[in-house]
């Protein structure tokens, strides 16, 4: 069976209403520690239940992996990339910042994404020569050129067996970004930030971290939106790019320039 990216594109978006109808009418029962400050609630395997049901039925050719039923680790050409909630914590706590988060890709790269964040009510897709949208809107990065000005989101402190080193760094970063940056913030939500740099809303989003159900619909809703889309080094991102650094476009060489200090003597420069 073949599918063109655009009819593929469908499908995603309305894999992802079917999340965001749970997200929207039903409320957290049962949350379950899965590791180091991290949770799973009975929302995440619902959603995941349906969503992965769906595209199986419409799309029984392209694999699946998501955040909690995993998948082929080996990266297949073509799969879905799930994330049923991303931000899980943000919903346990009220915080309003969390959604569904689903891609395709291709092996290498994220070919299109679909993001649905309930609470704003603002649901986001895009994808390679199709354009970046919010609600029907095209969206597109900030015109920020002076770090002083911008608001950079920073990704969440890391958990597992790097996490010392990672939260090392992530100490070092902010330590370089708060005089440089105008605001830094921490959302809790990788699907949020990339989001919001896709429509503008933040200049850039820093994250020591490159799991595929956290950054593949982000990515490519940023890059389809025109953002700038590279590895610690400026490197061009792909799935197995050890950082993810998304940035307006004139923001750019500003931000990794300051990620450098943080990272100099680490493995992560």
């Amino acid at each position: 069976m073949t599918h063109q990216l655009a009819d593929l594109l469908d499908i995603a978006r309305t894999a992802v209403q079917l999340g965001t109808r749970v997200l929207e009418t039903a409320a957290v029962r049962q949350v379950t520690a899965k590791g180091p400050k991290d949770v799973v609630t009975d929302l995440d395997l619902s959603i995941e239940q349906q969503i992965l049901a769906f595209l199986k039925e419409r799309t029984p050719d392209i694999d699946r992996y998501s955040e909690e039923a995993g998948g082929d680790p080996a990266r297949p050409r073509r799969r879905w990339v799930l994330d049923p909630i991303d931000g899980t914590v943000n919903l346990v706590h009220g915080l309003p910042l969390y959604g569904v988060s689903l891609a395709l890709t291709d092996g290498v790269q994220p070919l299109l994404g679909v993001i649905s964040l309930p609470t704003l009510r603002r649901t986001y897709w895009g994808a390679a020569k199709l354009g970046a949208w919010c609600n029907n809107q095209a969206v597109a990065p900030s015109t920020a050129t002076n770090l002083a000005d911008a608001v950079i989101a920073v990704g969440d402190y890391g958990t597992g067996d790097d996490a010392d080193e990672r939260n090392a760094v992530a100490v070092a970063l902010h330590a370089a970004l708060a005089p440089a940056a105008g605001k830094v913030r921490m959302l809790g939500s990788a699907a949020v930030d990339l989001a919001f740099v896709a429509d503008g809303t933040l200049d850039a989003s820093i994250t020591l971290g490159n799991r595929d159900w956290d950054m593949a619909a982000g990515v490519a809703i940023a890059r389809a939106a025109g953002a700038s889309v590279t590895d610690t080094d400026g490197t061009p991102h792909d799935l197995a790019s050890r950082t993810t650094i998304v940035t307006a476009p004139g923001l750019t060489v500003a931000v990794l320039d300051t990620l450098r200090q943080a990272t100099t003597g680490t493995t992560y420069a």
